[in-house]
């Protein structure tokens, strides 16, 4: 059940769990994304309860998505100043991606790297009751990959 409170200026507001479910993001986090600058501040009700409007909504809403594709904060932050810029040169936000992306690459053959250097030491691992084990050595230093 939605606990939307009254209105101003005919606005809706929302109390910070409604925003949360509605946002897909958490209270808490959205309390984090106020204190540094991602959200306005929210409106207070005389109770000095959070309130937010449609437009806070959405704005999370873009936040948990930019999260969901792996950007970091400041470039979320820099996404949002676009976003908020009706004049903005769509070719800055496809730079932004395109670097995400190349990022994300980077981050992807980093990873295969991982599972093949484990795959290899384990097809070399006995997995046995002996004591000698390369897993282990290579952790420890005392052998190469």
């Amino acid at each position: 059940m939605s606990t939307q409170t009254g209105t101003q200026r005919g606005l809706r507001r929302w109390t910070i769990g409604d925003a949360a479910r509605r946002s897909a993001v958490s209270a808490k986090m959205i309390r984090h994304y106020e204190s540094i600058g991602l959200m306005p501040a929210a409106d207070r009700s005389l109770s000095n309860y959070r309130l937010y409007r449609d437009e806070d909504i959405h704005r999370l809403r873009f936040i948990h998505r930019a999260r969901k594709l792996g950007f970091a904060i400041p470039r979320i932050a820099t996404l949002l100043a676009l976003w908020d810029d009706p004049a903005r040169p769509s070719a800055e936000v496809k730079a932004l991606a395109a670097g995400h992306v190349a990022e994300l690459q980077a981050r992807i053959a980093e990873l295969q790297s991982m599972v093949r250097t484990l795959e290899h030491l384990g097809r070399h691992c006995h997995g046995d009751a002996r004591p000698d084990c390369p897993i282990l050595d290579e952790l420890g230093g005392e052998r190469d990959v």
